[in-house]
């Protein structure tokens, strides 16, 4: 029977607190309820502020460019510049460097190369979810972008209640591992978060039924848990932090999803593995089909 590695965790293996936070909109509604977050997080670790957007020019807009003085600005583009710079104003309040940054470009590829362009980075992103066609998904633009992102993404879903700005926003974060080395980084970002907002920080582990009946297997799982949160708690904040340990069993996505709702978690973060692979294609898709119905916002850190 195998026996589960230790997992440590380097001091300069993650890049946090973010020095950015780079807020990708293209002014639909579920785009308008992650800014609140955006602001949130910049302003909460003293980041930058980038309100991005990424367009397609039209053919009109590309002719008159073309046809016009130097440095003369089609409508589409005058018209998505306000756009933005009215993005800025709202969700920019007490932010000490807020940057509206319009690009022409496909955004799953321009809004990561923004992210990496300022790094350390935290993209923020709002998502309705998928639109089905028949038998057949069509992703959002905040899926393509997760697929894309080196670093943290965080992702406001269609069922997360509008942040409220007297309340306390994240009280209780909750860190859902598969155990794998990729999840050791976002570890690390659930200890960062939950220790510069005070929060409660749970860690979930989710296993076959036929290991929880297994001691010897449930006993190495637990080593092996222990031993993840272990390292990824920095020295100065050992004894601050005890995190609460749950080892459960059956469909991670249910249990996930169940624990967010059970325990009204205000913030879950995910770690997904990048590959070409199918199978591993498919975690990320069941990643954000875990984004799309929780009712809290949700990190990804693709690793």
């Amino acid at each position: 029977m195998d026996v589960l590695p230790r997992m440590d965790v380097a001091a300069d293996f993650v890049s946090w607190p973010p020095k950015s936070v780079i807020y990708g909109t293209d002014f639909t509604a579920s785009a308008e309820r992650a800014g609140p977050y955006a602001h949130l997080m910049a302003k909460r670790f003293g980041a930058a502020l980038v309100v991005a957007h990424a367009f397609t020019i039209s053919q009109f807009a590309m002719e008159v460019e073309a046809e016009a003085t130097p440095g003369a600005k089609s409508a589409q583009r005058k018209d998505l510049e306000g756009a933005l710079a009215a993005a800025a104003r709202r969700f920019g309040g007490g932010i000490n460097r807020v940057s509206p940054v319009l690009i022409e470009g496909d955004p799953k590829d321009k809004i990561p190369a923004v992210a990496h362009e300022n790094a350390p980075s935290l993209i923020v992103l709002g998502t309705r979810g998928r639109n089905r066609v028949g038998r057949g998904v069509i992703e959002s633009s905040a899926d393509r972008i997760l697929r894309a992102a080196d670093g943290p993404t965080l992702v406001v879903g269609p069922h997360v209640p509008e942040l409220v700005e007297d309340a306390a926003p994240i009280r209780r974060v909750l860190y859902a591992t598969d155990l794998s080395p990729a999840a050791v980084r976002s570890a690390t970002y659930a200890v960062g978060i939950a220790e510069e907002f005070g929060a409660d920080l749970e860690a979930l582990h989710v296993v076959h039924a036929q290991e929880m009946s297994d001691p010897y297997k449930l006993s190495e799982i637990r080593k092996a848990f222990h031993a993840a949160l272990e390292g990824a708690i920095p020295r100065y904040a050992e004894g601050l932090f005890e995190p609460k340990e749950s080892i459960e069993a059956g469909s991670a996505h249910t249990r996930i999803l169940e624990h967010v709702q059970r325990f009204k978690v205000d913030l879950l973060v995910l770690s997904v593995r990048k590959s070409e692979h199918t199978w591993l294609r498919e975690r990320l898709s069941a990643a954000f089909n875990i984004i799309a119905q929780a009712s809290c916002p949700v990190i990804t850190i693709m690793g």
